[in-house]
């Protein structure tokens, strides 16, 4: 291949393959070409990053060290999405019965979710979590990319036990935004002893789903290292949980006069 060529092919594998590191001996064989040519092409790689503001290349020593792509989002385009998504979410036609808002197409569109999950990535980068869990079902898209873009293997916490997962650890919970007692549980296989779980999920009112989380989580003695949720409620100021990121907050809602209030949250990276 031409310098031009290399140079590509190791961006398309490393961005496709965020946070797994690659050895320069992976590319000198795999482009037959010297250590000091692979050296200055992930130089010129790094550089390409930077200027469009997609992330950066990272070089790791040791046994297992290599260079891995991190991926980035810049203050700017964080404003820009949670304008976006502010607006989305404000939309009168997603009120539902019940108090409720339908935001199954937001949370279903990947390349929106991609660019939610960058900042969670971003976020929590340096947690040194072993997975990341939420619990099913709308949180499971943004949990998923968060766990690709951080490779991670992801844990996804059930309503109800299922046979096809085997023995398992259930609790009991508060769902502030069902206003009931519900459940959930997860499999003895899912999760290591002594791990460390980054939780995310697509809403949060009072926390009462991620405590429970919490709980299940320290059934296997591990502990949760990061939250983050796309949208919190700004009610109840008391939360069950502390220490956790939203994307953006949702307040008043006013079904009489068909208004969503919704607002940015501050200093998120």
């Amino acid at each position: 291949m031409k310098r031009t060529e290399r140079v590509g092919s190791i961006i398309h594998i490393l961005t496709r393959n965020p946070n797994k590191a690659y050895s320069l001996q992976y590319f000198c064989d795999f482009f037959g070409a010297a250590k000091s040519s692979i050296s200055e092409d992930i130089k010129t790689c790094n550089e390409a990053l930077d200027i469009v503001g997609m992330g950066r290349l990272e070089t790791e020593t040791g046994a297992k060290g290599g260079v891995k792509f991190v991926p980035h989002i810049s203050k700017e385009a964080l404003l820009k999405l949670q304008e976006e998504f502010c607006e989305k979410l404000s939309d009168s036609s997603r009120m539902l019965g019940g108090n409720f808002l339908y935001t199954s197409d937001i949370f279903f569109d990947p390349q929106f979710v991609k660019r939610l999950a960058t900042v969670f990535a971003v976020k929590f980068k340096d947690c040194q979590a072993d997975y990341v869990a939420t619990v099913e079902t709308k949180g499971i898209p943004l949990a998923t990319e968060v766990a690709y873009l951080l490779n991670l293997p992801l844990v996804i916490i059930r309503r109800e036990a299922k046979i096809s997962e085997g023995s398992t650890v259930s609790i009991n919970y508060f769902s502030g935004s069902y206003d009931r007692i519900q459940r959930m549980s997860l499999s003895k296989r899912a999760i290591r002893q002594n791990s460390k779980v980054i939780v995310i999920d697509d809403f949060m009112r009072g926390g009462g789903s991620i405590s429970g989380i919490s709980e299940i989580v320290s059934e296997f003695n591990s502990s949760i290292v990061g939250i983050g949720v796309a949208i919190s409620s700004i009610e109840p100021k008391k939360k069950k949980i502390d220490n956790y990121t939203s994307i953006i907050q949702l307040g008043d809602i006013d079904f009489e006069n068909k208004k969503i209030e919704t607002l940015p949250t501050f200093d998120i990276i």
